[in-house]
């Protein structure tokens, strides 16, 4: 699951000329969903959300307060694009959730987020409609975040996860096995070493 999260001073959802749904302070979350996606990973970014630190605290120290702990509202809008994979410079969505399984497992996330904040500061848009959504960033401060059990499919991967890939893969070898067809390392003093020293096989001459 991939969240991108901004805060606002206000934000709001338009659908057909009219809006929908608005907030005043407080953060704007657009919340794409992968095919791979289970419950372990909503609580996880429920928890992001309505924890992270992004807001000054009473005396005007910044980066100290939740958006629980100022008591601010939250939008949430669906975004299946944040699943986007380039092929070329065309965008390919294979790796979204379908809506018909998407739509039940965004309201869950938006139930959960209300169970755990206040239900009356979580707003959400429309899902599966066309939207305006109107977002007026504050700082400007945008956090992206993607869920630990996020999609695992190589053409998805960032180049710097491919490459934390190969380094845990790296690690799980073991010393047995990643020193298995390397040869002994020989000792500078070895009296077996090929460097014509005396007892050097390789350097006696037939009699």
């Amino acid at each position: 699951m991939r969240a991108v999260i901004q805060r606002v001073s206000r934000a709001s959802v338009t659908v057909g000329g009219e809006q929908v749904s608005s907030i005043g302070r407080g953060l704007c979350v657009l919340l794409g969903i992968s095919t791979e996606d289970t419950q372990k990973d909503a609580e996880y970014i429920v928890r992001k959300i309505l924890n992270l630190r992004l807001f000054e605290d009473e005396s005007g120290r910044a980066w100290s307060k939740s958006v629980m702990d100022r008591d601010y509202e939250v939008l949430c809008v669906s975004q299946f694009t944040l699943q986007c994979v380039l092929k070329g410079n065309k965008p390919d969505f294979h790796a979204a959730m379908p809506a018909e399984l998407a739509q039940p497992f965004y309201e869950s996330v938006l139930e959960n987020l209300r169970s755990s904040y206040k239900p009356e500061s979580v707003r959400d848009g429309r899902f599966g409609a066309f939207m305006q959504v109107h977002i007026q960033n504050d700082g400007p401060v945008t956090i992206e975040l993607s869920s630990p059990g996020g999609p695992t499919d190589p053409k998805q991967l960032t180049k710097q996860e491919k490459q934390q890939q190969r380094k845990e893969k790296t690690r799980s070898k073991g010393p047995s096995e990643s020193g298995r067809d390397r040869p002994p390392l020989r000792s500078r003093q070895d009296t077996n070493a090929s460097s014509g020293a005396e007892g050097d096989v390789s350097s006696e001459r037939e009699p």
